[in-house]
């Protein structure tokens, strides 16, 4: 019995996320009087597994291949598989990231597992593993409990905090896969980094989103959305009808369509506040609205509110923080 995590990593550096589930099961595990494991998936795992022991792991295991050196749904669900068995884990976490959703879900299906994705808390109770997560926007939050005896969950983004990095106690252990290239129906013709130098937004502590409400001039309404939101070191977030309307890419988008961000801090730029939209960043500690109509439905979410005209309310926001942060 042990509490197993998926370490997700890209290149060589594992997302924050997957370390904020690694902290949290640590201390699931000793409400539970089990082990923590966490699981490093790729081709030069090393360096990540030596920080996963600083992180709180017992024990690593490592699954290391040229097959695996990009994610593929197949090769990772038979690693992720391996090592269920070898730790014979009673419980599976994964960050909620695209991939850590699709990968507890597919694993999950494979064993006839309970799962719950998207979980905002985990807990112990009785003696059992309980998850906590949020529906219809937010407005309902509702407890899952599992039956079986492998629990699988992917934890939002930022739902816990950064653990604190230790000395490594564990021990690393490695795993062989059989699969060959061959074996592999999904194939990766191409393979690019992109948002270079861009803050992450399923990540980022601060996100400054745009609306509709740049309706007027787009370029310059997503400008100034972009220099306060660097000047804050911030991330650019939009509405979907910003995402829509051409203004800006889908990457950028949030709510229900797009992604699901928890930051400390939410600036939305001209957005009405739909219910797809609230779904996505409803949960964000504080949330500041700026909006030139006072009715706006963003308002009776928002700790904030700014009626204003964002092409007014932008730029004042970036001289203060420019005198405030030096």
């Amino acid at each position: 019995m042990s509490i197993l995590v998926w370490i997700e990593q890209i290149e060589g550096k594992a997302l924050s996320s997957s370390w904020e589930v690694l902290g949290k099961a640590k201390e699931l595990a000793a409400d539970l009087g089990t082990s923590t494991v966490a699981l490093v998936i790729g081709e030069g795992v090393d360096a990540v597994a030596q920080e996963a022991l600083r992180y709180g792991a017992d024990t690593v295991y490592t699954v290391a291949s040229p097959v695996l050196k990009q994610y593929r749904l197949q090769p990772y669900a038979a690693a992720l598989g391996s090592a269920i068995d070898a730790a014979g884990a009673s419980v599976v976490l994964t960050a909620a990231t695209t991939h850590g959703r699709t990968l507890a879900a597919f694993v999950a299906c494979q064993r006839g597992a309970g799962i719950a994705s998207g979980v905002s808390d985990l807990r112990v109770e009785g003696g059992a593993l309980a998850a906590e997560r949020s529906a219809f926007s937010g407005n309902i939050i509702h407890d899952v409990h599992f039956s079986g005896d492998l629990k699988v969950a992917s934890v939002r983004p930022r739902a816990f905090s950064m653990p604190e990095v230790g000395e490594a106690a564990g021990e690393v252990k490695a795993l062989s896969l059989s699969l060959v290239e061959g074996d592999v129906r999904e194939k990766i013709t191409d393979f690019r980094v992109a948002n270079l130098g861009e803050v992450s937004l399923t990540d980022a502590r601060i996100i400054v989103s745009g609306g509709r409400g740049v309706a007027a001039d787009p370029a310059k309404g997503f400008q100034l959305v972009a220099d306060l939101a660097d000047l804050l070191s911030a991330a650019v977030g939009a509405s979907r009808a910003a995402v829509d309307a051409g203004y800006v890419p889908y990457k950028h988008q949030v709510g229900q369509t797009g992604k699901s961000v928890k930051p400390d801090l939410y600036i939305a730029a001209g957005i009405s506040g739909a219910i797809q939209h609230l779904a996505g960043m409803g949960e964000s500690k504080v949330i500041v609205a700026i909006n030139k109509d006072p009715d706006a439905p963003i308002f009776e979410r928002a700790h904030y509110a700014i009626v204003d005209d964002l092409f007014t309310a932008l730029p004042a926001l970036s001289e203060e923080f420019k005198k405030r942060l030096g």
